[in-house]
Order: C-alpha cells, then sequence, then structure tokens
C-alpha cells in the first residue's frame, strides 16, 4: 500500500482535531491504517519545543524567533515520524503542517513567504502534503468555539486579535487559489458528520 500524507489547516476553533480522528476511523474502515499527529509536536524533540510555543505572553516570541521554532519542531516530526512511517505505507494525518506556519508566521506576522518556505526546504527538505484540507470558519465562529473549548487556558496564538485571524483565514484562501492541486477548501461551519463527509470526498482521489 502507497503511505499518503494528509494535513489540515485553518484557523482557531475549525475543528481540525476532531475531523483527523474522523478521518483516521473512516480510513480504517476502509482497511487503511492512519496516523493521526500534530504541528507543533509529533515527535519527541517536536514535543519539547511545543511547549516553548504555545505557551506564555502572546509576545514571548517575535514571528521570526516562531518561524525559526516552528521550523526545528517541523524538521524533527518529519524525520522521526512523518517519512517512515509514510515509507511504511501508513497515512499519515497531520493537525497543521507547514502552510500554518506560512500563513501564521509568513502572512499574518509579516514574514516573505519564500522565507518560510526556505526555512522547509533545509530543515524538512521540502515535504509536502499529498492533500492539504482547509477548513474554513469564520474568525469571529472560530474565536467563539475555542474559547468554549479552552476557557482561560488559550494558547498564544488563540490569544491574538481579530485582524490577526482575519489574516490568517484571508492566507489559507490565497494559498489553495495558487495551489487547487493540492489543496481543497471545507466549509467547517456545518456539523461534525456533514464536514467528515466532505474531508472524505475531498482525499477521495487519493484511495486505493
Amino acid at each position: 500500500m502507497i503511505g499518503r500524507f494528509i494535513s489540515l489547516e485553518g484557523g482557531e476553533g475549525a475543528g481540525k482535531s476532531t475531523q483527523a480522528k474522523r478521518l483516521a476511523a473512516a480510513l480504517a474502515e476502509r482497511g487503511i491504517d492512519a496516523l493521526v499527529t500534530r504541528e507543533p509536536g509529533g515527535s519527541e524533540g517536536a514535543e519539547a519545543i511545543r511547549a516553548l510555543l504555545m505557551q506564555g505572553d502572546v509576545a514571548r516570541w517575535s514571528a521570526h524567533s516562531e518561524a525559526l521554532l516552528f521550523a526545528a519542531a517541523r524538521a524533527d516530526h518529519v524525520e522521526k515520524t512523518i517519512r517512515p512511517t509514510i515509507g511504511a505505507g501508513r497515512w499519515v494525518i497531520c493537525d497543521r503542517f507547514l502552510d500554518s506556519s506560512r500563513a501564521y508566521q509568513g502572512v499574518a506576522g509579516g514574514i516573505d513567504d519564500a522565507a518560510v518556505l526556505a526555512l522547509h526546504a533545509f530543515g524538512s527538505r521540502g515535504l509536502l502534503p499529498d492533500r492539504t484540507l482547509v477548513l474554513e470558519l469564520s474568525p469571529e465562529q472560530g474565536s467563539a468555539r475555542a474559547a468554549l473549548r479552552d476557557g482561560d487556558a488559550s494558547d498564544r496564538f488563540a490569544a491574538r486579535g481579530p485582524e490577526f485571524h482575519a489574516d490568517v483565514a484571508a492566507a489559507f484562501r490565497r494559498f489553495a487559489a495558487n495551489e487547487p492541486a493540492r489543496f481543497r477548501l471545507i466549509d467547517a461551519a456545518a456539523g461534525i458528520e456533514e464536514v467528515a463527509g466532505s474531508v472524505l470526498v475531498a482525499v477521495a482521489d487519493l484511495l486505493p
């Protein structure tokens, strides 16, 4: 069996973690073994960096520092988890990947996209998902969902203002328009079951 790499992207509260698990379950029903992982994280080294990135004051790191830390975490994740899993013929479903860095540190953070891609080319040898699913939800809806989910324990990124999250949402739409072969847009405002159905349709052409 050919291993595949799927990433789920989108703003805060869009349901990426839920849909990653739902997709893995749907694939298992079809006899496809899938690993669900996340960024930052997914390997011992990357999880250690995650704690640095997600905790603390919003201004703890500059966008440039964040980009470097995310790239380092991703490099370890790719080397230790993603490439070996795909090489073994399994699917990898990742909650966020490179395109989150392009959107959050790149577009919203003011870093040139080419610089983010250069870090990825060096650290992770340019690995891209076979399919990237962007769960679209308005920043207002996403913030409301994230607040219900996290309460007072929101991370450094969820705590940022509406203009930042609007820039992130616009960035994902732009990426999808520029790379239609890799990206699919999913309406995340629908119910969980309906979104799960749309996610499965979006990867149907990759199924064996």
